[in-house]
């Protein structure tokens, strides 16, 4: 059983593991205040949820605007890489504390968790944080997540929560996310002309779907937006999880949401093995492979990329590294594991199979980038 609407979201049948993703300003006053009241409902929310059966991970954005206001730094926190470190190391303390103490209040133990990009990158610690989050749901606790952004710098962080739920949604084979926005769901064009309709159901992420969004945070306290709202929907709907936007606004936002069936509902298009919905959700890649049309139609019929279709290598990258796949246009079309080094896909490319031992100097592998380790976008 999946979930295909709004409501199925609290059936313990059809999501029996659900991430709820909070951002700052739903949980942050402008003061640098927690909205205590609004939290404690929303965790009576996730007490009744795991009363009816189900699991719940919360992702939970906030410790950086918590901090800011203790240290009293600026533009909440977010003047400088060093500021948001630092506010983010002192507000990390008090936003675990706060979620321990209204968990507690409903018979629930919080579970803390800190992660990085590279630790969802990373093969091995992103496995490694799956099994630790499978043990702690086992053992009846409610994992609570944020980025480690006290050590995360430019080049290695999400950036966002959003696509961090959908990633530790894969990691721990949740069946859907919800994220608790400023606004009821995607609307087909600014919300704020008064033209713009919400879609209550999407099925499917297209490039007519990210032309509707519009990017940035509207509170100017988080770091996401509407965009990152929709990479987190590509990233779950390849591992088959469904997705949610719903207005968090609201006493109670999830029971609100559910009763007028506001938001909007991403399905999953597809359902990738564990491993490929790993892939496919990285997001750093070390080079690009240029292909050809006739090397584009072969992946799409399931082949592995061979040299002979590449036209052009860019960026440094070794084999077992990540490379993304794009077109002559520069649409990426699928991310894949090299199996040579940037320098001899260089030497290989438009080469057929039979050529390359002469070029390399030694037996040549079946593919530049395997089927088994590549993913379709």
């Amino acid at each position: 059983m999946t979930v295909t609407s709004l409501l199925q979201l609290s059936d313990p049948q059809a999501a029996p593991l659900v991430v709820f993703k909070v951002g700052s300003s739903l949980l942050i006053g402008r003061d640098g205040v927690p909205r205590r009241a609004w939290l404690a409902a929303l965790v009576g929310e996730i007490a009744q949820a795991r009363a009816r059966g189900q699991h719940v991970i919360v992702v939970s954005s906030g410790a950086i605007a918590l901090g800011a206001a203790r240290l009293n730094l600026p533009r909440g926190g977010r003047a400088s890489l060093a500021d948001a470190q630092a506010a983010a190391a002192v507000g990390q303390i008090a936003l675990a504390g706060l979620w321990a103490e209204l968990l507690a209040a409903e018979g629930l133990t919080a579970a803390q968790l800190l992660v990085t990009l590279e630790d969802l990158e990373d093969r091995r610690r992103y496995l490694n944080a799956a099994a630790t989050i499978g043990r702690l749901l086992k053992a009846g606790a409610v994992p609570v997540i944020n980025e480690n952004d006290s050590v995360a710098t430019a080049e290695i962080r999400f950036g966002d929560n959003d696509r961090l739920a959908a990633r530790v949604a894969q990691a721990a084979r949740a069946d859907a996310v919800v994220l608790l926005s400023d606004i009821d769901g995607l609307y087909d064009r600014d919300p704020r002309d008064p033209a713009a309709q919400m879609l209550p159901l999407v099925e499917g992420v297209t490039e007519a779907i990210h032309a509707m969004a519009t990017g940035g945070s509207g509170s100017g306290m988080g770091s996401g937006g509407m965009r990152s709202k929709l990479q987190a929907a590509e990233i779950a709907e390849r591992a088959g999880i469904a997705l949610a936007i719903i207005n968090g606004t609201h006493e109670r936002p999830f029971a609100h949401a559910l009763a007028a069936g506001r938001g909007t509902l991403f399905l999953p298009k597809r359902n990738d093995t564990a491993r490929k919905a790993w892939l496919g959700g990285r997001q750093r890649m070390r080079g690009t492979l240029v292909i050809d049309a006739g090397c584009a139609t072969a992946l799409k019929r399931g082949f592995s990329l061979l040299a002979t279709g590449i036209t052009a290598v860019e960026g440094s990258f070794k084999r077992g590294d990540p490379v993304a796949v794009s077109d002559g246009e520069g649409l990426v079309l699928a991310q894949g594991l090299a199996e040579y080094d940037a320098a001899e896909v260089t030497r290989l490319r438009g080469h057929r199979s039979e050529e390359h031992e002469a070029l390399l100097g030694y037996a040549p592998r079946s593919a530049v980038v395997h089927r088994d380790h590549l993913v379709l976008l």
